[in-house]
């Protein structure tokens, strides 16, 4: 078990950076990390970026000097790399999710405004704000949790319209799809291939959306979907940390970093 961390030769932002990794577990990585004043900004999904000056106390403090190679192929070895195209940003890496159906999946969320591959996509979630930034929550009894509105995808309909029709199917406001914001996703590895999961689609999409009303009711068609509420983001947060997601929208919704 160990912290890792490669040379600080990795230029950004006119600075240069190291990365720093556990190959064990997200909880050693955040620790060190705390114990040595890493802010949380910088965490990547999989690692922080720190900047050349730490890179000295870092070691001294027991981050254990590797190559880059070295450094990416521990990544890799632990199953904690969280692949991400160029612009978009780590949110987290969620192991050991157990669904409903019993099927078990890691999860990464990623922040992302740019659509994900539609072919990849197997369902899509939004978040929906009033004009005074209440929050559209919905109670699935078959999940057994609260949430936005969101589902699966039907036969070849587009990622966008998915989101149109379950926003108003599940709670009954009527979006125009140009109003949804691509904002990121959820990318799930299954632990096996039965269950929830279709081959070659391993992608949630996830939109958020603000409407012009304050509090319009919430009423929907599907008898599924029992209780629906607009709640601030504090209830939100009260209702739904403990959802593997909830990194996803504390970082969409509040734009503070994930740890």
């Amino acid at each position: 078990m160990a912290v890792l961390i490669d040379r600080p030769i990795w230029p950004a932002h006119g600075r240069v950076w190291s990365h720093l990794i556990s190959d064990t577990s997200y909880a050693e990585l955040h620790a060190f990390a705390e114990a040595h004043g890493i802010p949380a900004r910088g965490f990547e999904g999989d690692h922080y970026d720190v900047p050349a000056e730490m890179y000295a106390v870092l070691v001294a403090g027991g981050a254990r000097p590797v190559d880059g190679r070295e450094l990416l192929q521990a990544l890799r070895d632990s199953g904690l790399r969280l692949r991400k195209r160029r612009g978009e940003k780590g949110i987290a890496r969620v192991t050991g999710v157990t669904f409903p159906d019993g099927t078990t999946a890691d999860v990464d969320l990623v922040e992302s405004r740019v659509m994900a591959p539609e072919e990849r996509v197997f369902a899509s979630m939004v978040f929906v704000a009033d004009a005074v930034g209440h929050q559209a929550v919905i109670y699935s009894p078959r999940r057994q949790e609260w949430g936005a509105p969101g589902g699966w995808r039907e036969g070849d309909e587009a990622v966008v319209d998915t989101a149109v029709r379950e926003v108003e199917e599940e709670i009954g406001l009527r979006l125009h799809p140009l109003t949804l914001t691509p904002c990121g996703y959820e990318r799930f590895h299954p632990h096996g291939s039965a269950g929830l999961w279709r081959a070659g689609q391993d992608i949630l999409q996830v939109f958020r959306t603000a409407i012009h009303q304050v509090k319009p009711p919430l009423i929907g068609h599907d008898p599924s979907i029992v209780q629906k509420e607009w709640v601030t983001l504090e209830e939100f947060h009260w209702r739904c940390s403990g959802r593997f997601w909830w990194p996803m929208a504390d970082r969409v919704l509040t734009g503070r970093p994930a740890r």
